[in-house]
């Protein structure tokens, strides 16, 4: 009886050193690192960006260690898949359809999305008016799906890119007539730079739910509910404790959480 016992906790004390081990494991974060403000890298090659800052924020809450994977935005859910990463955290907005593939977390933050072109260029409907015109967009984003199904049948000859950096490139160079991205993005990361002199946003601002899902939440492997429920007590308390505010008012001058 007494060997039985033994080895019976011999065998919890396996266990427990196994979940605590399991705990301990760096959680790996996919990022791509061309999106200011939101990611993006310093003259010294670090990642910095409100993304960045929140994902940190997230893991001290958790006190867990975390490492920044960095991947073209495309290759970042099949980087999950294949257990490269743990979760993407990248401003990646929660939709029906990477549902299917992933599991998301609740939103951390919610922008719209809006077109920019050169500035004095006025337009009232983009699928009209855009007939014929060169726009680019953030490949395997949202407003490349939303490109796809409604402003290539528009006629509008679309454009897609690894990373917004590239674009912008494109846009400053005269090989695009228009982008199409997050406004936030668009703003901060093109606009109010040097490069973004003589361009300006155009058309309506764009929020529908169908293509633009419920915010940028973190996504994580198909049924890792413990990982997501993680996030989410931490997502939560960092908005609660005043965290969130500190990382928000670093990089915007309003509430980036929306509605």
């Amino acid at each position: 009886m007494k060997k039985l016992a033994m080895f019976g906790a011999l065998a919890l004390s396996v266990l427990s050193l196994s979940a605590v081990a399991e705990d301990a494991k760096p959680i790996r974060l996919g990022i791509e690192a061309g999106y200011p403000p939101f990611s993006m890298k310093t003259a010294d090659g670090k990642l910095a960006g409100f993304d960045v800052d929140i994902g940190d924020a997230l893991c001290e809450q958790m006190k867990v260690k975390c490492i920044w994977v960095e991947q073209e935005f495309d290759g970042l859910i099949p980087a999950l898949k294949v257990k490269k990463i743990d979760a993407i955290l990248s401003s990646m907005t929660i939709t029906d359809d990477r549902k299917k593939n992933v599991d998301f977390t609740i939103k951390y933050y919610h922008t719209p999305a809006r077109f920019v072109m050169k500035e004095g260029s006025t337009v009232k409907d983009p699928l009209t008016e855009l007939k014929g015109k060169k726009v680019g967009v953030l490949r395997a984003s949202t407003h490349d799906r939303f490109a796809t199904e409604v402003l290539v049948p528009a006629g509008i000859d679309l454009v897609r890119y690894g990373s917004q950096q590239e674009a912008n490139l494109d846009m400053v160079a005269g090989r695009l007539d228009a982008m199409l991205a997050d406004s936030v993005n668009l703003d901060e990361g093109f606009l109010k730079t040097d490069a973004g002199k003589g361009f300006a946003f155009v058309g309506p601002t764009y929020e529908d739910a169908k293509y633009f899902g419920g915010g940028a939440g973190i996504a994580v492997r198909k049924g890792d509910t413990a990982l997501a429920e993680k996030f989410n007590a931490a997502i939560t308390e960092i908005r609660a404790n005043g965290t969130y505010k500190k990382v928000q008012d670093k990089y915007f001058a309003f509430d980036v959480y929306g509605h």
